[in-house]
């Protein structure tokens, strides 16, 4: 059972932990996290998902992905994400997320910078992911017209794209 600290509106612990998937009443929130891993050229790591997931199998999705854990940061939970999924030790030190969007269920914290990673050598979670790869924007969006990218607006994709480019991402 994988248990989640709740949060006020206003992102303060409420003292309080549930399981993950369990209804929460209102005004109580949980946090997940998405890391977008950008190369020099610009490109963004994705994932597949494993095609077992229960939310969007067999999808394309951005590098990494999940929920914080109860007793968690935000930044160590992107950290044990990045770690579990795709066997990386990656650093986040010294970083606050690069935006936040608000959803139904809690706060999502996407952080955003560039690092040259050769997606041979990262070791991926079996039951959660199934390939990486490096994808232009073009081939993102395209992705994502033809199904086979987990459906965010196509505005917010082309935004982290435009972010990177604009606020030159920290190199970690």
């Amino acid at each position: 059972m994988e248990l989640v600290d709740l949060y006020d509106e206003n992102r303060l612990l409420l003292g309080k932990t549930a399981e993950r998937s369990a209804p929460r009443a209102p005004g109580e929130y949980r946090m997940v996290v998405h890391v977008c891993v950008f190369d020099r050229r610009g490109r963004l790591l994705i994932q597949r998902r494993a095609p077992e997931k229960f939310i969007w199998p067999d999808l394309w999705d951005v590098s990494v992905g999940g929920g914080v854990d109860a007793g968690e940061t935000s930044r160590r939970g992107a950290e044990r994400e990045f770690r579990e999924e795709l066997g990386y030790p990656l650093d986040l030190s010294g970083l606050r997320p690069s935006l936040t969007v608000n959803f139904d269920g809690g706060f999502d914290d996407f952080y955003i910078l560039t690092k040259d990673l050769d997606p041979e050598e990262l070791t991926l979670q079996a039951g959660e992911v199934r390939a990486v790869r490096w994808a232009s924007r073009e081939e993102v969006l395209d992705m994502l017209g033809q199904g086979t990218f987990i459906p965010y607006p196509e505005s917010f994709l082309r935004f982290l794209f435009d972010m990177r480019k604009q606020f030159g991402f920290p190199t970690k």
